[in-house]
C-alpha cells in the first residue's frame, strides 16, 4: 500500500465509518475489513491516530482498528501476519506518542502497546521498558502521565502471563525496576500530600492520579514479581503504612492499599505471617471498636472484613490433624491467631456483627416501603447486593462462627434468650434487633444443630410470631419464614410440615409483597428441595399454593422478581410432576403473553424456558396442546442466526429434547425445527451431547420421516465431526448411528453407509480406545445381523481398498472381533456381537470354519453374562428376553414413563434378530451350572453332533 496515496483514502474511509448513516457506514466498514490484511495499512492507521489535528472520532476508530489488528495479525503464525519490517516500524512509532491530549485515546494507545508488549517484550522489543522509564522521569506533565499510564498497562499485561519462562522474565524485570517503582510512588505521594496541605486542588488531583498509577504498578510487581517476596518486605511494609487524608479519590488510594494486603495474603500466605498480628489489630480496631466511628466508609469496612476472613480461614494457617505433620510456619500463624482471638475479642466481634452490621439500614427500610420488589431482589442476592456490606458481614460471621463456635454459640443463644416472647410493635429498635438475631440463628443453623431444639422453638415461639398481623410486624414475619427455611433441612420434624404448609398459605396472602415473595422463595429453596419432603403431604395444598404463586407471578412487575417466582413454580412442577396437570391451565395461557413481554429480557426468557421444560415433563403427551406456542419458542432459542441464542440456547435445547421425549407423534412443524441442527453441530461443542440426544429422540419418534428428510445432511455433519472430535465425542456420534440401525435397519444402513467403511476400518486396524471399539463392533454387528447382503458388499469394497482377498480380510475381522470382545462391557452388546458372529457359522467358508472355536468361546461367555437363575424352576434363562405382555409396575416414587420410554420398549419388543441356538440331537439338557455348560460345549465330540438352527429372539 503506497503511503502517500493510501493515507487520504484510509482517512476518508474512516471518516465515513464514523457516520450515523448506515448507507455510508456499511460500505466503509466493509472496505476497512478488506484492508486489514494489506501491507502498510497499520502504518497508515498509526499516522492517523498520532495526528492530533484530525477529528477525535476518526482517530478513536483508527486506534480500535489497530488494536484489533494486533489480536489477529501480529503473531508470526497468524494468517496474513504482518511482516517483521512493518512490525519494527510500528513498534518504533508507538513509543513516540506520549503526548496524546485525549484521555480515552491515550488509554487505548496504552492498551495496544501492552498487547504488543505481551507478544514481543523483551525479546523483539528490548527498548520498550527503558524508554518508558525515561519518559516517566520527564518534566512535562502530560508526557509523564501518558508514559506512566502505558507503564502500568504494560506491567499489568506482563504480570498476567503464566508460563514458567514468562514468569521468570517478569521476575527479572521486577527485580531491576522495583526500587525505581517504589521511589516513583513515594515521590508522587509526597507531591500529593504537599499540594493537599497547600490547598492546590488541581495539582493535588493530578498528583493523586499519578500516585494511583504508580501504586498499581507497584502492586503488580510486588505480587507477581518475586518468588521470595520476603526479600522486599521493608519496601512492602513502608508502602502499606503510609496513609492519606482526602475524600473521593483518596478512598480509591486507601482501597488500593488494602488490595495490596489482600493480594499479598492470597499469593504469599507464608510471607504474610509477620503481618498477621498488625493486620488483625488494624482491621478489628476500625471495624469493631469506636476507633472507626466517623472515619470509615463502606468499601473500606468490606476490605477489612475480607482481610479478617482470609486470615481466619486460610488453610496455610491451620495445623495438620497430626500436629507432627504441620509446617513450622503454620504453627506460628496458628499461635498468632489463637493469641489474638481471645474470648473477649470474639465476644465483642460476634455481638457487634449481629447488633450493628446485621441491622436493616434506613436506606433498606425505605426501599422496602417504596420499592418492595427491588428490596426483595437485593435481599435474595441481586448483582449490587453481592458487592455491598451485608453479604460480606454475613460471610465473615459464618467463617468466624464456624472456627470459634464453642465461644460464640453461648453469645448468640444469650441474644436469642433476651428477645423471647412477642415484641412491642411500637418498639422499632427491638424489632430490628430481633430481625438481626434471627438472621444470625438462620445463618448458623448447622453450627447450632446440637444447641437448639428448633421444633420446640417453632411451636412455642416462632408460630406465634407468624400470627401477629400488625403492619410493623412484617419485619418479623418475613424473617421467621426465612429462618424456618434455613432450618428445614437441618432439624425439622416431618409431621410438622402440614402445619407449615398452612402457614405458607396464609403468608402467601400477606398484605406485604416482600413477605409474599420471601415465602415463595423459601418454599422453593428450602421446603420443596429440603430434606424430608414428602409429596403426599404437599398434594392437599398443591391447588391453593399453585394458584397463589400464579397470582404472585401476575402481580409482580420487575423482571428479576418474575424470574424468582417462575423458579418457584418450576420447582413445584418438577416435584409433583403429573399431579400438576389439573392446575396448569392458567399458567399455560399466561406464558405466551409473558414471553412476548420479555422480548428485551433474555434472562427472564431463560426462566420461562426452564418452566416450560418442567411443564412439558409434567404434562407428558398432553404437551402437544402447547405446540402453537412451544415450537416457535424452541425455533428462536436454538437458531444461531438470532442474537438471543447466546442466552437461550442451552435451555432451548433442553426444552427441545423434553418436547420430543414427550411427543405422542411427529408433526410437520416439529420436524421442521431440525433445520437448526446443522449449524448447532458445527458451533456448539459444549452442547453436542444434548444435540445427539435430540437426534436420537427424532429417530425413536419418526425414523422414516426424519431420516428421509435429514439423513443425508446429518451424515455429512457426522463425517465432518469425526475428523476433529475427542474419543468420547466419537462414541456419541456412533451411538446415534447404532440407534438408527436398530430402529430402522434398512433406511439407517442406507443413510449412514458412507460412515460404515470407517467403522469397518477401525475394527480391522484394532482401534485402541476400548469404548470406541465397542461401539464399532456394535454397529457392525447390527449390519451383519440385519443386512447380510450389505455386509458382503462392504467386505468386497474394503478388500478392494485394502488390496486384500475377501477371505483374508474377513478372517482378520473375525480374529480382531474375537480378540477385542473384552472391550465390550454391556451384556446386550456382547450378546449382539455373539449373535452376529454365530450367524456366519452356517457358511461353508473355510475361513469362518477356522474361527469356529473362537466364535463359540466368546458366545459361551456372552451366554453366561445374560443367563440368570429362575427362582421358581431353578433353571437358567436369558435375562434379556422380554415378554410382549410384561408391564412394569411403578413404585410410588418412580416417575411414569415418557412417550420415548414407551417407544424404546416397543422397539425392543418388535425387532427380532437371529440367534444361533445350539442343542444336541441326542437329548435336551437343562443346564443349571455354568461349569457343566462349559464342559459340554468344550467337548468337541459333542459339537460334532450339534446342528445349528436359526430362530428369532428379542434384544
Amino acid at each position: 500500500m503506497d503511503m502517500d496515496s493510501a493515507s487520504s483514502v484510509v482517512l476518508q474511509t474512516l471518516t465515513q465509518a464514523t457516520s450515523q448513516d448506515t448507507a455510508v457506514l456499511k460500505p466503509a466498514e466493509e472496505q476497512l475489513r478488506q484492508w486489514e490484511t494489506q501491507p502498510g495499512f497499520y502504518s497508515v492507521l498509526l499516522n492517523i491516530f498520532n495526528n492530533h489535528v484530525l477529528d477525535v472520532n476518526v482517530r478513536w476508530l483508527a486506534v480500535l482498528y489497530f488494536k484489533n489488528g494486533i489480536d489477529r495479525y501480529w503473531r508470526r503464525v497468524a494468517p496474513h501476519a504482518l511482516s517483521e519490517e512493518e512490525k519494527t516500524s510500528l513498534r518504533a512509532g508507538l513509543i513516540t506518542n506520549f503526548n496524546e491530549p485525549v484521555n480515552q485515546i491515550a488509554t487505548q494507545i496504552a492498551v495496544l502497546i501492552a498487547k504488543v508488549a505481551r507478544l514481543d517484550c523483551p525479546r523483539q522489543w528490548p527498548d520498550l521498558i527503558p524508554i518508558l522509564l525515561e519518559s516517566v522521569k520527564g518534566q512535562d506533565g502530560l508526557q509523564q502521565h501518558r508514559a506512566l499510564l502505558t507503564f502500568y498497562h504494560v506491567t499489568k499485561t506482563l504480570a498476567s502471563k503464566r508460563l514458567a519462562q514468562d514468569r521468570r522474565l517478569f521476575q527479572d524485570l521486577a527485580s531491576g525496576i522495583y526500587s525505581f517503582a517504589c521511589s516513583l510512588w513515594s515521590h508522587h505521594t509526597d507531591c500529593f500530600l504537599q499540594q493537599v496541605y497547600a490547598r492546590d486542588e488541581a495539582a493535588a488531583l493530578n498528583s493523586l492520579e499519578r500516585t494511583l498509577l504508580s501504586l498499581k504498578v507497584l502492586r503488580k510487581l510486588t505480587v507477581h514479581g518475586f518468588q521470595e517476596p520476603q526479600q522486599n518486605m521493608e519496601v512492602m511494609v513502608s508502602s502499606i503504612l503510609l496513609c492519606c487524608v482526602c475524600r473521593e479519590k483518596l478512598e480509591k488510594t486507601i482501597i488500593l492499599y488494602t488490595k495490596v494486603l489482600l493480594d499479598f495474603l492470597e499469593y504469599h500466605p507464608y510471607a504474610f505471617i509477620p503481618l498477621i498480628q498488625r493486620s488483625l489489630e488494624f482491621a478489628v480496631s476500625y471495624v469493631f471498636t469506636p476507633a472507626g466511628e466517623g472515619v470509615t466508609f463502606e468499601r473500606f469496612i468490606v476490605q477489612c472484613m475480607n482481610l479478617i476472613k482470609m486470615i481466619v480461614k486460610n488453610d496455610a494457617y491451620k495445623p495438620a490433624k497430626n500436629i507432627d505433620d504441620s509446617k513450622p510456619e503454620s504453627l506460628e500463624a496458628h499461635k498468632i491467631k489463637t493469641a489474638f482471638f481471645t474470648h473477649p475479642t470474639l465476644t465483642e466481634i460476634g455481638r457487634r456483627l449481629v447488633s450493628h452490621y446485621f441491622l436493616l439500614t434506613e436506606e433498606e427500610l425505605t426501599m422496602w416501603e417504596e420499592d418492595p420488589e427491588s428490596f426483595a431482589v437485593e435481599e435474595a442476592g441481586g448483582d449490587s447486593w453481592k458487592y455491598s456490606l451485608r453479604p460480606c458481614t454475613e460471610v465473615l460471621f459464618l467463617d468466624i462462627f464456624h472456627n470459634y463456635s464453642q465461644t460464640l454459640t453461648p453469645v448468640l443463644l444469650d441474644m436469642v434468650q433476651n428477645l423471647q416472647g412477642p415484641t412491642d410493635v411500637e418498639d422499632r429498635v427491638q424489632l430490628l434487633m430481633k430481625d438481626a438475631v434471627y438472621n444470625a440463628v438462620g445463618l448458623a443453623a448447622y453450627e447450632l444443630f446440637d444447641s437448639v431444639d428448633f421444633d420446640q422453638w417453632f411451636k412455642n415461639q416462632l408460630l406465634g410470631e407468624l400470627q401477629v398481623t400488625h403492619h410493623r410486624y412484617k419485619l418479623i414475619r418475613r424473617r421467621v419464614i426465612w429462618l424456618i427455611g434455613q432450618w428445614i433441612s437441618v432439624k425439622f420434624k416431618s409431621d410438622l410440615r402440614p402445619l407449615l404448609y398452612e402457614l405458607i398459605l396464609g403468608l402467601m396472602q400477606d398484605p406485604d409483597l416482600v413477605v409474599r415473595i420471601e415465602t415463595a422463595t423459601t418454599l422453593k429453596l428450602n421446603i420443596l428441595l429440603g430434606f424430608g419432603f414428602l409429596t403426599e403431604q404437599f398434594l392437599p395444598y398443591l391447588e391453593s399454593i399453585f394458584g397463589l404463586l400464579f397470582q404472585l407471578l401476575q402481580q409482580v412487575t420487575e423482571c428479576d422478581t418474575k424470574m424468582q417466582v417462575l423458579h418457584v413454580i418450576s420447582c413445584v412442577i418438577e416435584r409433583v410432576n403429573i399431579q400438576i396437570r389439573p392446575y396448569a391451565g392458567c399458567l399455560v395461557q399466561y406464558l405466551p403473553l409473558l414471553w412476548k413481554q420479555s422480548e428485551e429480557h433474555n434472562m427472564l426468557r431463560c426462566a420461562i424456558l426452564t418452566t416450560l421444560i418442567h411443564l412439558v415433563q409434567g404434562l407428558g403427551a398432553e404437551s402437544k396442546n402447547l405446540y402453537p406456542f412451544l415450537l416457535p419458542v424452541i425455533q428462536l432459542s436454538t437458531d444461531v442466526t438470532q442474537p438471543p441464542h447466546i442466552y437461550l440456547l442451552e435451555d432451548g435445547l433442553e426444552l427441545w429434547l423434553v418436547t420430543l421425549e414427550n411427543s405422542p407423534a411427529i408433526t410437520p412443524e416439529l420436524l421442521r425445527i431440525f433445520q437448526n441442527m446443522s449449524a448447532l453441530l458445527e458451533l456448539s461443542a459444549e452442547n453436542l451431547r444434548t444435540c445427539f440426544q435430540i437426534v436420537n429422540a427424532y429417530i425413536y419418534l419418526a425414523a422414516t420421516e426424519f431420516l428421509q428428510n435429514y439423513g443425508e445432511s446429518l451424515c455429512r455433519s457426522f463425517c465432518d465431526l469425526l475428523k476433529d472430535i475427542t474419543n468420547e465425542g466419537q462414541v456419541q456420534v456412533l451411538k446415534v448411528v447404532e440407534i438408527a440401525l436398530k430402529v430402522s435397519p434398512v433406511l439407517g444402513t442406507h443413510v449412514f453407509q458412507s460412515l460404515l467403511p470407517a467403522v469397518f476400518r477401525g475394527i480391522v486396524d484394532g482401534e485402541r480406545y476400548p469404548v470406541v471399539m465397542s461401539t464399532y463392533l456394535g454397529i457392525m454387528g447390527r449390519v451383519l445381523l440385519q443386512n447380510a447382503g450389505f455386509f458382503s458388499s462392504l467386505l468386497t469394497q474394503m478388500a478392494s481398498e485394502c488390496s486384500q482377498e475377501m477371505d483374508q480380510l474377513l478372517g482378520s475381522v473375525i480374529e480382531m472381533w474375537v480378540d477385542r470382545m473384552d472391550n465390550i462391557t454391556q451384556p446386550e452388546r456382547r450378546k449382539l456381537s455373539s449373535l452376529a458372529l454365530l450367524s456366519l457359522l452356517p457358511s461353508d467358508n473355510s475361513v469362518i470354519q477356522d474361527k469356529f472355536c473362537g466364535i463359540i468361546s466368546i458366545s459361551l461367555e456372552a451366554l453366561h453374562d445374560v443367563m440368570t437363575e429362575d427362582p421358581e424352576t431353578g433353571t437358567y434363562k436369558d435375562c434379556m428376553l422380554m415378554s410382549h405382555f410384561e408391564e412394569p409396575k411403578l413404585s410410588e416414587e418412580e416417575e411414569p414413563p415418557t412417550e420415548q420410554d414407551k417407544r424404546k420398549k416397543l422397539v425392543s419388543q418388535t425387532w427380532k434378530y437371529r440367534n444361533t441356538h445350539i442343542h444336541t440331537h441326542t437329548h435336551t439338557h437343562t443346564h443349571t451350572h455354568r461349569e457343566r455348560e462349559r464342559e459340554n460345549f468344550v467337548d468337541m465330540k459333542l459339537f460334532s453332533t450339534c446342528s445349528i438352527h436359526i430362530f428369532y429372539f428379542r434384544l
